[in-house]
């Protein structure tokens, strides 16, 4: 199997990060063929990770800031700047993610994205040309407004008083007005990833879909997905901004919709973007590559919808090279990762375990995977040999 090998995992959430996946990928491809050319390239989809991977990549930095948490607790918060200067990366999980929250105070009524809002502030002040927002992994569904209000915007009740925070407060909403913060901006441009395409609101958006996994009872789902509605209405009356069926508004418990309908920010896949930044289309049209190998923590239908493994696979199609992915959970149909440009997919589990055993073991698990592959690799090169 001649040729160099690219290695582009996403992280495996709560085990690896992107860069440590790698690492554990390189040193089982290693321990099978110690010549190879190996290339890491960990990337992000938008969520949990983006900022590490872009500023990894361009040689940037990141920076501590101390901002508002979910429920309003302080959280120390980090956002990056690429090498050039020329970009900022803020990802949503960094201030208002769910991990920030203990599962017992989950509560998405009252979670606000403030934090978010604090972290891009502090951003545009490097005097960057744009920023770049991964959304993923919130504890919200306040369609971004605590960001927004963060930022500058005037959001009002009927009397003419700000509203309060968190997708509670969203039903008193009645009047928005964005200029403090498209001043702030100035000529700078909000660019915002995401790996779904869901809308605002509906029994596909943001509170139907996400917000039980951040803690909503099934009763609550109605109100906040009123909330949500009731949002879209004001931004339509006051900025003449359709934001319902925005595909990628329900990101983040909607702060793909509201950036959007409220300061014009651009959506885009976080994947694609993340996957140009960190050099991978480069390396693959300089040829040479005989393998990429991917994987995240569970590769199944959802993958197919912006997560990076078949984001990888679909770019290494366009230059036919193969990809391996592995997984702690595969369950997605063989058929529709063919028709991906997916070649194999592999659990990395060797035998039974629970999930926080298999987390706890996670880097060994994934070195011994890519090990057994590499075997099978160097086995079926053998066996053509001798056809």
């Amino acid at each position: 199997m001649p040729g160099k090998i690219i290695i582009a995992p996403n992280a495996f959430k709560g085990s690896l990060s992107a860069v440590q996946a790698a690492e554990a990928v390189a040193a089982g491809v290693r321990a099978v063929f110690p010549g190879r050319e190996i290339i890491q390239v960990p990337l992000a989809d938008g969520g949990d990770g983006t900022t590490e991977c872009i500023v990894r990549a361009t040689g940037g930095r990141i920076f501590q800031k101390k901002v508002t948490g979910p429920l309003g607790d302080p959280v120390e918060g980090f956002w990056g700047l690429t090498g050039d200067g020329a970009m900022a990366v803020v990802e949503t999980a960094a201030a208002s993610g769910l991990a920030l929250v203990a599962a017992n105070r989950r509560d998405p009524l009252r979670a606000t994205s403030f934090g978010t809002g604090e972290l891009i502030r502090e951003a545009l002040r490097s005097g960057c040309r744009s920023v770049f927002v991964g959304l993923g992994g919130s504890a919200t569904c306040d369609a971004g407004a605590g960001a927004l209000q963060a930022l500058g915007v005037r959001m009002l009740d009927r009397s003419g008083r700000a509203i309060g925070r968190g997708a509670a407060s969203l039903g008193d909403l009645d009047c928005i007005d964005p200029a403090p913060a498209l001043s702030l901006l100035g000529n700078a441009e909000l660019v915002l990833g995401c790996d779904v395409d869901n809308p605002l609101y509906g029994p596909r958006g943001a509170a139907y879909i996400y917000a039980p996994q951040k803690g909503a009872a099934a009763g609550q789902l109605p109100l906040l997905d009123q909330g949500l509605r009731r949002f879209a209405a004001v931004v339509a009356k006051d900025l003449n901004r359709r934001i319902d069926s925005l595909p990628g508004g329900g990101a983040a418990g909607g702060i793909g919709g509201g950036m959007a309908g409220v300061l014009g920010a651009r959506l885009v896949s976080g994947i694609e973007t993340i996957m140009e930044l960190a050099g991978l289309p480069r390396l693959l049209r300089e040829g040479g590559a005989s393998l990429v190998i991917t994987g995240e923590g569970e590769i199944n239908a959802q993958s197919l919808h912006g997560k990076v493994p078949v984001g990888v696979a679909r770019l290494a199609r366009g230059f036919g090279v193969p990809v391996l992915i592995l997984a702690g959970k595969v369950s997605l149909d063989q058929e529709a990762a063919e028709k991906e440009g997916i070649a194999a997919m592999l659990s990395i589990m060797d035998g039974p375990a629970t999930l926080a055993e298999a987390m706890e073991r996670a880097a060994a698990l994934l070195e011994n995977a890519a090990r057994r592959a590499m075997l099978l690799l160097r086995l079926g090169s053998r066996f053509h040999g001798c056809q």
